[in-house]
């Protein structure tokens, strides 16, 4: 049994559960990167918020990913595009902040 989910059930379970890890134009680009992923590969997603949380963070840019992620190969990415060669990056609409798959 499947439900799907529209962008306002989606934000508003973050708002009201996890106000905290996503950003509004964060939350709108996830939910984007998500349908667009559904279309291309013709597969469900399911809907487990709890696992977004976990699997996935927001950065303002990239000198707060560099204090996160402290390795020396990681202290040498310049731009998004690099760091795209480690992992999953999810643009957002404002130019600096982005979301990868944590790893």
């Amino acid at each position: 049994m499947k439900k799907e989910i529209k962008y306002y059930e989606f934000e508003r379970w973050f708002f009201n559960h996890r106000p905290n890890n996503f950003s509004p134009a964060g939350l709108r680009s996830l939910y984007d990167y998500f349908e667009d992923y559904e279309k291309d590969t013709g597969e469900s997603v399911e809907f487990d918020p709890i696992a977004l949380c976990v699997e996935f963070t927001e950065y303002e840019n990239l000198k707060e990913f560099k204090e996160n992620y402290t390795a020396d190969e990681y202290q040498k990415i310049d731009d998004i595009n690099k760091l795209s060669d480690y992992t999953q990056v999810i643009s957002s609409e404002n130019n600096e902040s982005f979301i990868i798959l944590d790893f």
